[in-house]
């Protein structure tokens, strides 16, 4: 759980989920969204991996992202669960 609130502690890893909330990309396609270097987005790809928020699959040369809705699931239950 400490990853998936890391993950989610950063803007830029929020917006990379949004992205992939509305389609799969790969590295490329999410980079062209953003500001910063490659190797960061890659860096933010890997956060989101190891909370298992974003999951990947090779596609010809690329390697394409998907959000990994069932963690958010979880997550939302467990936050309701604290609710009074």
């Amino acid at each position: 759980m400490n990853y998936l609130f890391k993950a989610l502690n950063d803007e830029t890893r929020r917006q990379i989920i949004e992205l992939l909330k509305e389609k799969d990309l790969n590295a490329g396609e999410i980079a062209d969204h953003f500001n910063i270097s490659k190797p960061s987005i890659s860096h933010h790809l890997e956060i989101l991996k190891r909370a298992d928020l974003i999951s990947s699959e090779k596609k010809g040369q690329f390697i394409e992202y998907s959000l990994n809705t069932s963690i958010l699931e979880d997550l939302l239950n467990w936050i309701l669960t604290l609710k009074k």
